[in-house]
């Protein structure tokens, strides 16, 4: 008799510990939709916080096993992040990632950018700061004087890379990740190219923006950048149309007409000479060193070529480009475009 009552408790005592040994180790977490697998946890959350946002996203069917899990193994310091939810994941195992803030990095990737609140307006979808915290950095003065940079050629420094950064970063953190890349980027070499140039790299940033944003004709840009260098070299306007249309904030163009030329800003090539005060888009890597490592040329005009095929016609004299203009004015015309 004494054995039975031995042998039941032995058994009790296995079962309930093969209970908790499920609850704490058993598959705990379900995640319903594999496009909201991620836990938001907010600067300043607390542990309630947590729960509460666990429960509401239905990541867990309840919370008291949390709180237990959560007090063994002594889960006090609610650390802000992007946490992802693994289907299955065990109490313990979650727990463990958010005490140890093992979150999931933002990959941020940054292609063709035009303006700055275009920036603020993809980080704040991207981060935990919002975008009126990030133009707020941007347009900071004081903020951008530590990395010898103004609120007009700032955008130079965000080049187009993919950056892992923590979700609760603030704007200052990620945009050091931004100026990190920028200065690894310009190298000696290529800032010796752009002193060559008489241009800083700044500069050179935004005038690869400019051609950029007029071709994209890989084999087009030394020979545009040669054009806009020589145009520099001799006092003259730039008179690029990309210009215009940043001028205008209109992107749309297809069509710069003469009733535009006037806009006035200081980004207007027609009406101002030399480079614009800032990029007029975030330019590829390659376009940068095609400015760099431009040929010495004579041409001083180009035109889209009315074969629409994406390459220009470059000239060294007035006349031509004009005959050269007034076959793609025609092709435009031909073309309905407006």
């Amino acid at each position: 008799m004494k054995k039975k009552i031995i042998l039941s408790a032995l058994v009790l005592l296995i079962a309930i510990a093969g209970f908790f040994a499920w609850k704490f180790f058993g598959p705990a977490v379900k995640v319903v939709d594999s496009q909201d697998e991620y836990l938001y946890i907010h600067t300043g959350s607390s542990l309630e916080d947590v729960k509460n946002q666990l429960q509401q996203n239905n990541f867990l069917k309840g919370t008291g096993w949390f709180y237990s899990t959560s007090r063994l193994l002594k889960y006090n310091t609610v650390k802000p992040g992007k946490y992802k939810m693994k289907p299955g994941m065990s109490l313990v195992n979650l727990v463990r990632m958010l005490k140890n803030g093992s979150q999931t990095p933002v990959n941020f990737v940054i292609t063709k950018l035009r303006t700055k609140e275009a920036l603020a307006s993809k980080a704040g979808k991207n981060f935990e700061s919002d975008s009126l915290q990030f133009i707020n950095f941007l347009n900071s003065p004081d903020s951008l004087k530590a990395y010898d940079l103004d609120t007009n050629i700032v955008m130079t420094a965000v080049m187009p890379f993919t950056y892992t950064i923590k979700w609760n970063s603030r704007p200052g953190e990620i945009f050091e990740h931004f100026y990190t890349a920028y200065k690894t980027f310009w190298t000696e070499d290529r800032k010796q190219k752009a002193a060559k140039l008489n241009m800083s790299p700044a500069a050179v940033s935004t005038l690869a923006s400019i051609i950029d944003e007029e071709t994209n004709a890989k084999s087009d840009r030394p020979n545009i950048a040669s054009v806009y260098l020589n145009r520099i070299a001799k006092g003259m306007p730039l008179q690029a149309d990309p210009t215009i249309k940043f001028a205008m904030r209109n992107f749309e163009l297809r069509r710069i007409l003469n009733a535009y030329l006037d806009t006035p800003s200081p980004y207007n090539t027609y009406i101002n000479k030399g480079l614009p005060p800032g990029p007029i888009c975030t330019p590829q890597l390659e376009t940068i060193d095609a400015v760099l490592d431009s040929p010495k040329t004579e041409y001083i005009y180009f035109v889209a070529s009315p074969a629409f095929d994406g390459t220009h016609v470059f000239t060294t004299n007035y006349e031509d480009h004009m005959k050269n203009a007034k076959l793609y004015q025609q092709e435009l015309n031909k073309r309905n475009i407006k």
